[in-house]
Order: structure tokens, then sequence, then C-alpha cells
């Protein structure tokens, strides 16, 4: 049935829902090989569906073939099954109050479907050889543009469907989609092709950072209302005692097009484990980028993520963190810039549940446009057993333009008694005394000024633990402070 016929037939007749199911129907059919997973047309509950997240849930359904994946199997069941019952958000939802999401909505939303092979030139993408790079395009994972060096033994980065270890395969068996996060994780769960799964087994150590790099070559002109979408989706699973360092870039092909990536990953740190996530996004202008990471760090853990934000007209990040053991180190480094009519957001969320756990954030945004805004709302958590935790927050926003927008909410909900926490928030344009300094010296005004900005975004570019990511995002940063400056 149409969905328009379904809007009018609930308008008319409100018993008829009666007719409907709560909850999808699944045919599974069986042969001694294998099986196959199917999802018929979501079936809408009158008084709880929204109309137009099941137009998109539908429209993602007929754009994925079956699969045999038992693993993607149960994260298609799990998302879909609570999708059902979620609406659409809108200023009115506390965790949507300063982002607007209409630029999604009054779009026409079109699920990209598996990409020919582009070559790396034509999406104007430069390849660094020095580290193993895996390519996404369009939410697929392009084996064909991706140079993977050999990995330590036991060690697998590549597509959930082409696993043939049992062992791996097992562990990731085990492994529950549990997490429900908002109506962007449930779309990505139903409409992922793939997972891309990183796997780290015990002890293991690799060396050098892995490269995650997604292209979106796909995109339609801003007059088109049309917004190509995209679902990549990664699963990092590092046992007891591994270590991995991982970047993460988005590019986009050209700046002017518009697209919607909906990018999640699952993170799941073992026992005296350490992961470095750095995150670097630099979309295009017109597109909508929203971004789901979720990690669990079991004790003695150590998981690090330093991010770079500088794309898209809407760009989000949801990241949750939870601690399920004692003495847990997680470090929190962000940095997001608005220089064009962009919405920069970070929502975060610590969890802390075991004694002397360490968690230490810091987020700092620059909005350079009249029209430009940034949100970040940042919650740590202290449970009542996290006793002797350590844990610190502290945001800092320049405005340079006049109607530039922030909204900072940061804050600890600490019920365990025996912990140092402490948290701050500063909004300013730059100080008069910093920009005399550099003019008593003989360095004239916009110098300064444009020495004084960069600095302000330094204290997290630095902290990208790889020489030549940081020196690129450096590069990029300059760029864009600094349009008129050549590349280099």
């Amino acid at each position: 049935m149409a969905l328009s016929a379904l809007s009018s037939t609930f308008s008319t007749n409100p018993s008829a829902s009666s007719t409907f199911l709560s909850k999808t129907r699944r045919i599974t059919q069986k042969n001694p090989k294998f099986s196959v997973f199917t999802t018929p047309k979501f079936t809408p509950i009158s008084a709880l569906s929204d109309p137009y997240v099941l137009q998109i849930a539908e429209t993602l359904e007929d754009s994925l073939p079956s699969t045999s994946s038992t693993p993607l199997q149960k994260l298609r069941i799990s998302s879909s099954d609570t999708l059902l019952s979620t609406p659409w958000p809108s200023r009115k939802d506390e965790p949507f109050r300063f982002t607007d999401t209409s630029f999604i909505k009054n779009s026409r939303i079109e699920p990209i479907q598996p990409p020919k092979i582009p070559s790396l030139s034509s999406l104007d993408v430069s390849v660094d050889t020095l580290l193993p790079t895996l390519t996404i395009v369009d939410g697929y994972i392009m084996d064909s543009l991706s140079q993977l060096n050999e990995f330590p033994s036991g060690v697998y980065v590549g597509s959930l469907l082409r696993v043939d270890s049992e062992a791996i395969m097992k562990r990731v068996s085990e492994y529950e989609f549990s997490f429900k996060g908002d109506l962007f994780w449930l779309l990505n769960g139903v409409g992922t092709p793939d997972v891309l799964l990183v796997y780290v087994p015990e002890g293991c150590k690799v060396e050098n950072p892995l490269l995650l790099r997604y292209i979106s070559a796909e995109g339609s002109d801003k007059e088109s209302k049309a917004l190509p979408f995209s679902n990549p989706r990664v699963l990092v699973l590092v046992e007891k005692g591994g270590e991995i360092s991982i970047v993460e870039e988005y590019v986009g092909g050209d700046t002017d097009k518009c697209y919607w990536t909906n990018s999640v990953m699952e993170v799941v740190v073992g026992e005296g484990a350490k992961v470095n996530h750095s995150y670097i996004q630099n979309q295009s202008f017109n597109a909508a980028h929203i971004k789901w990471t979720w990690v669990q760090q079991e004790s003695t853990s150590k998981y690090e993520h330093i991010e770079v934000s500088t794309g898209g007209k809407l760009s989000r990040h949801n990241i949750h963190i939870q601690q399920v053991g004692p003495e847990t180190v997680t470090e929190l480094s962000t940095f997001h810039m608005c220089i064009s009519d962009q919405t920069q957001d970070l929502h975060s969320k610590l969890v802390l549940d075991h004694p002397r756990g360490v968690s230490q954030q810091i987020h700092k945004c620059i909005v350079a446009h009249s029209s430009g805004q940034a949100v970040f709302d940042g919650n740590v958590q202290v449970n009542r057993y996290a006793q002797q935790t350590d844990a610190g927050q502290l945001t800092r926003s320049l405005l340079l333009e006049p109607r530039a927008t922030v909204n900072v909410k940061p804050n600890l909900q600490i019920i365990a008694d025996d912990v140092k926490c402490s948290h701050g928030a500063a909004i300013s344009d730059l100080e008069e005394g910093q920009l005399f300094y550099f003019r008593a010296r003989g360095v004239d005004a916009e110098t300064a000024r444009k020495a004084l900005i960069f600095s302000f975004a330094a204290e997290v570019v630095d902290r990208f633990p790889n020489a030549s990511i940081r020196k690129k995002v450096e590069t990029h940063i300059r760029e864009l402070l600094d349009p008129s400056r050549p590349s280099q």
C-alpha cells in the first residue's frame, strides 16, 4: 500500500490501524546451505509511526539486496523494530533544540546505489601512500581504491560479508548491536549495505595508523532538492592488550554538491587495550553530515579521540562513551569551525560507572560567519560506584562576526562523593591585549589576527599523532581562514 494511501486510511478511519501488525514481519527463506533475509514493507502503527520516517525506511529497504550475513540480519532487525516508533526530530526535542534538520527533511532523499569504480583523479582525492588506506565510496567498501599493507597475524580489516575466519566470525556474532541511538543511528542500521570490520586480536599491536577514507562521489545540484543518501558503518573490536590507531577522513569530490552522509562507528576496547581515533570532516558546504561514535571501554583501557570538523552545511557528531571497568582513561579533543552558513554540532556523553576512571575533554570552536552556528552539549555522568574519578571538561569558543552564534551546555552529573571533577566554558572574540602584543612588535593587525586564530585551533590539531595527517589538517585550516593563500 502506498504511503499516501496509508495516511489517507488513518485519517479517515482510525480503527483501520488495528489491521496492521505492531512490528515488521520478516520472511526467512532457507535452503540447506544458507538463509536469505528479506524485510517486507515497513508496517506502520497509526499512533506511533512518523510517515516521513517510514517513507525513508521503505526507500532504503527497496535499495538494498538481501543478505545471508547473520550479524547484518540482527542489525537490520533490531534497528527496524525501534525505527517504527521513532519520529523525525524537531526543535521541540531537547537534543535538537539548537539544531535545525529541516534542510534534510525538505529534500528528496535518494539512497545511493553501488558506485561504478571511479578513478581517484576524477574525484580529485590524493592518496597518502605512507599509510594503509581503505576507501569507502558513498558507503560502499572499494577494495580497488584501497592500499592495505600487510597487517600482523590475526588482524582483519575489510567487509563483514567477506570474513572467512570462523574465530573472527564467532567473535563478531557474540557482539550485540544493543545500543539504541537516535533516529539517525537507526536509519543507518536499516540502510547500511555492509559493515566495515576492524579486528585486532589479543596482545596485537598495529604499528601504522589505519586510514579510512570516506569519499562522497554522488552529489546533486542545490536547485534540484535531491539529496543522495549513504550509510557507512564501522565496527572496531580490539581484544585484550591490543593497540591500533585509526584515522577517519570524510571528503567530497565537489565542494558545492548536495548529499547526506549518515555514518556510525562502534568501538569495543578490551581490557588493557588502546585505541587512538582521529576524525577529520571536510565535506561539501552544501552537504549534511551526521555521525555517531559509540565506544565501550573495559578495565585499564584507553581511548583517545582527536577531531577536526570544518565541512557540511549541517554537521552533527554524537559521541557516547561507556566505561565498563575500573582505571579506564578517556581523552576527547575536538575542534569545529564555521566559515559559511553552517551548523557544527557536537553532542557527547561519557558514563563512568567504576572506580579510578579518568576522562579529560577539551572542545574548541570558531564561528567566522554571521550566519554560522556552533553547538556543544557535553555530558559527563559520574555514577555512585565511580569513586576517585578524575574528570575534566573545558569548552572555548571564538565568535569572529557580530551575529555569529554558539550554544554551549557543558554539564557534570556527579553522584559519587570521592571525585575530582571540573568543567568550564568561555565565549569571546580575540583579546585586545593579545593583538596589542603583536602590533607592538611590528606585526600588522590582519597577520596578528590570523596567527591568533590558528593558534586557537592548534591546541587540538597538534594532538594528531601522525605527522602527515597533522600537516594536512594544518594546511586545510590555514586555507579556510585565508582563501587567497596559495595551496602548498
